[in-house]
Order: C-alpha cells, then structure tokens, then sequence
C-alpha cells in the first residue's frame, strides 16, 4: 500500500512493514523471460509501456507495496553523452570509456543535457505507473551515485574492485572531484524528474561506494550525495554496500531512509542509527532456503528493526536463479507480521 510505504518512509510506526524486493523485476520470473523474447534490454527499458509491463509484473505476482521502475542506472549516462550496451553473458559495455584526466575534465566542463528531453521515456514510464498503481502501491524511482556510475565510466564496464577509478583518485584528484561532481548533478536532476513525473519514493544506488576509505568517503562523497539528495520533494532511499560500521555516514547523506545490506545485523544498525528509518535486510541467498527458514529468517529482522520506520527489502538484488517459493514466502510474512 501506498500510503504504509510512505509512513514507514518518514520514520512513523506501521501495522506491518511495506515490502518490496530490490532487483524484484527481471530474471528471476518466468513472464519476464517469455517477454524478453520479443525485446533486448535496452529496448525494453526505453520502450515505457513495455517497461510499464515488467514492472508490474512482480506487482500482480506477489503484492508488494512498492513497485520499482523497470530501468537502468546507466541511463544517466545519457545525458551526459556517454553510450552504453549491455552485452550477453558480459553485462554493461562503455565503448568509449573516459581514459584518463583530460577526458574526465572535459566531460564535467561540457555538463549535461536536459534529463527531461534525454529521458523522456523514464518520465513517461514513472507516470504510467503512478496512474496505474494509485494508493495501492508506492511508485518507485531510482538512480546510480556518482562514484558508482564514475566506475562503470571510466572502466568501460563492470570492475571488481574499482581500481580505474581509485587509480584516478590517487593519481589526478582534481580530475576524480570533477567527475564525480559531473555526475551528483545529472543525477540530481534525475531524481528530481522522476518525482516530478510521478515516483513516489527514490532510491540512490552508490552500491559500489563501499570501496572507498572513509575519509575518502567523508571528504569526496558524502558532500556530494548531500547534494544529489536536498530539497527534494519526496522520501528518499540510500543505498552502499559494505558500509558496516560506517553506517553515521549514510545517516549524514540526507537519504530519509538507510539501506542496509544483509551484512548488517538489523540491531545493531537501530541501535547506530536511532530514530533514522532502515530498509533491508535479508540475505538473498536466503531466498533458496526453504520457505519456513526464509519466513523464519524475515521474522526476526521484522522484531529487531520493531514496527517504527522499517521498509522490508532484501540486502542487495534478487538473483536471476531465485525460486519463486522463496520469494513468496518472504512476502507473504511480511503480510502476515501484525504490531
């Protein structure tokens, strides 16, 4: 339901915590497969009302609470005039990678196209479910961080351990800000468009951030999600991996909510955080578990976080291998928790 996503979104107490899984549209479901014949990815991401239909469809299965755009985080890429793919069996491709510092400053120094003329069909697909889901469910949007969408850049795809990036930080740091910076205000605007064209909560994917140093972190980052996530004019989600024990950090970010990723034990982060809303966090590997230890498992996270400001979510994506039982089954706890 909407309007419980909402209020657990603020921090108030809730009858039972709203759910929805990241990752919740794609390969794990049989109708998305059977869809993704007839379409690749990045047609179906920039075609809205096949978007519009892969969105829903973990909506009609399950009955979450919230349903998240079908979408990418590279198309914020776009507007800064950076192509991608997304290849089989390789993921994401950046053909033209940003090789070295010059390219990083002269991207930042040309800026951004208009994200509402360059991404017009994300604005369009966020509406089209906003008039679909009304008070039933949440409509949510999402963008990749700076320093997560930096890496995809400047490796050209994806990296383990982010080192193009670091190597850039360390090498040539005025080049490193720039960058970052280029992107905290593409995705700024982002943000901004999709809760103007009808998102009712967002999340920012810095998901790959974790790899940073904290005073890195600290000094470089964390001004900068302050800045994608101001003003804005609905809740907000945040979202880093491997961010234990730094969890002060992404409560500083601004983000209304704290995503937790499953590394994280549920009390320990209340007890960090106070009266900051959480999100999160099962393991999804716990997902292939059978379905009385997955609902055993989503009990006790639901009785740590306790009924004040807990969004229901995995710790990371579903897996494209997830059975359908397990998810199921989380869901269905979620809905049988009574506060």
């Amino acid at each position: 339901m909407r309007d419980l996503f909402l209020r657990a979104a603020r921090g108030e107490v809730t009858e039972r915590p709203p759910v929805w899984l990241m990752r919740q549209a794609g390969r794990h479901l049989p109708e998305y497969r059977t869809l993704r014949e007839e379409y690749d990815f990045t047609e179906a991401v920039r075609t809205p009302e096949v978007a519009e239909r892969i969105s829903l469809q973990p909506y009609e299965r399950y009955g979450v609470d919230g349903v998240v755009m079908f979408s990418d985080i590279l198309v914020a890429l776009e507007p800064l005039g950076l192509e991608y793919r997304i290849e089989s069996g390789v993921g994401p491709v950046i053909d033209d990678p940003i090789s070295g510092p010059d390219e990083a400053l002269a991207l930042a120094d040309r800026g951004h196209e208009s994200v509402d003329t360059g991404l017009e069909y994300v604005g369009d697909l966020l509406r089209r479910l906003d008039d679909h889901l009304g008070e039933d469910a949440a409509t949510i949007g999402f963008a990749g961080g700076p320093f997560t969408l930096a890496s995809y850049a400047v490796a050209g795809g994806s990296t383990r351990s982010h080192l193009p990036l670091r190597r850039l930080r360390a090498t040539h740091p005025d080049a490193f800000r720039a960058l970052l910076s280029a992107f905290a205000d593409v995705v700024r605007d982002l943000l901004r468009y999709q809760i103007d064209s009808g998102a009712d909560v967002v999340q920012l994917f810095d998901t790959y951030a974790g790899v940073l140093t904290t005073a890195d972190y600290r000094e470089v980052l964390l001004p900068l999600h302050r800045r994608v996530l101001a003003d804005l004019d609905a809740p907000s989600i945040i979202f880093v991996r491997n961010m234990g024990g730094r969890l002060d950090l992404l409560a500083e970010s601004g983000a209304d909510v704290v995503g937790l990723d499953w590394s994280v034990e549920m009390g320990a982060a209340r007890e960090t955080l106070g009266d900051t809303p959480v999100q999160g966090n099962l393991d999804p590997a716990t997902l292939f578990a059978p379905p009385e230890v997955v609902r055993e498992r989503t009990r006790e996270i639901c009785e740590a976080a306790g009924s004040r400001g807990h969004v229901l979510n995995l710790g990371h994506g579903v897996d494209k291998a997830t059975p359908i039982e397990g998810v199921e089954a989380f869901v269905e706890t979620a809905n049988s928790i009574e506060r």
